[in-house]
């Protein structure tokens, strides 16, 4: 198991329109940031949009957040010029609106150096080229498009996610083969906590790396939803414990309260608690 270089517990959206909204992210206990110039932004402040999130981005502030910003489609007037007037602003990668193959990916990459590039999945073709995608070698990490992929998809919303789940597992499958971050979509309904808690266990089951969040009022969910917890890291540590008193004995397995313990279930342990590191290192 490869473990990301930080953790990405939760993914916040904010408009690149809003200074208040920008300034109040950087007080935030959000392990990632989207600063979004798509469809947060509208048609007639795209153009000023970018200029402030320029200013801002150049103010710093924003500590050990991961800070993304997310360009207009480069099937619109505004991706280009995006990249271009961002050129030299300090932010940690570029989020590609629909990336649906590897040349979308590419024709980006050409334009931004060798600043880290992410995509959004959220459009049936990607799913089709998800390992092509994902593969590239300039791809960090895949983030979740929900709400664009159930309208493209004809399907129901349904709060257990099912005509998603084929899509869900493999944006996650696509990210572990390329050792990359996955993260999930957004919950719509902010104020539901009881369904944002249960969105955001399903998504850790499935594999996912965080969530994507619209509102700062989800951000505690998510953050221990995606955090190991105490009962998760007591049986990392007795695992570890059993398996290399095993080791002393020449043994390849141990036994710990009835269940084989191998080697693979040590690298997960070890895993675990160094995410907990990760999160204790960047909380404080």
């Amino acid at each position: 198991m490869t473990l990301p270089e930080r953790p990405h517990r939760s993914v916040l959206y904010i408009p690149g329109d809003k200074p208040r909204a920008l300034d109040k992210a950087r007080n935030l206990p959000c392990d990632a940031i989207i600063f979004d110039l798509e469809d947060a932004v509208g048609p007639d402040a795209k153009e000023a949009a970018r200029v402030t999130l320029r200013n801002e981005l150049a103010k710093g502030g924003y500590g050990a957040r991961k800070r993304l910003v997310r360009i207009n489609g480069f099937d619109t007037h505004w991706g280009k010029r995006d990249i271009e007037t961002l050129r030299d602003a300090e932010f940690d990668g570029v989020l590609i609106p629909k990336v649906s193959s590897g040349w979308d990916v590419e024709v980006v990459a050409e334009l931004t150096g060798d600043r880290p590039l992410w995509a959004m999945m959220e459009t049936p073709q990607a799913f089709m080229n998800a390992c092509e995608i994902a593969s590239h070698t300039r791809i960090a990490g895949l983030v979740m498009g929900t709400n664009d992929l159930v309208k493209d998809l004809g399907c129901r919303n349904r709060a257990d996610r099912l005509p998603l789940m084929s899509a869900l597992q493999i944006c996650v499958l696509a990210a572990r083969a390329a050792q990359i971050v996955a993260v999930d979509g957004v919950y719509n309904a902010f104020k539901d906590d009881e369904g944002l808690a249960a969105e955001c266990e399903q998504g850790r089951d499935l594999g996912f790396d965080g969530k994507t969040l619209i509102h700062p009022a989800q951000l505690a969910i998510a953050n221990a939803a995606f955090a190991p917890g105490e009962d998760e890291l007591i049986q990392a540590r007795r695992q570890i414990e059993a398996f290399e008193a095993a080791e002393a004995e020449g043994k390849g397995v141990a036994v710990l309260d009835g269940r084989i313990v191998e080697s693979l279930h040590i690298v997960t342990a070890r895993a675990l608690l160094a995410k907990a590191a990760a999160i204790s290192e960047l909380e404080s």
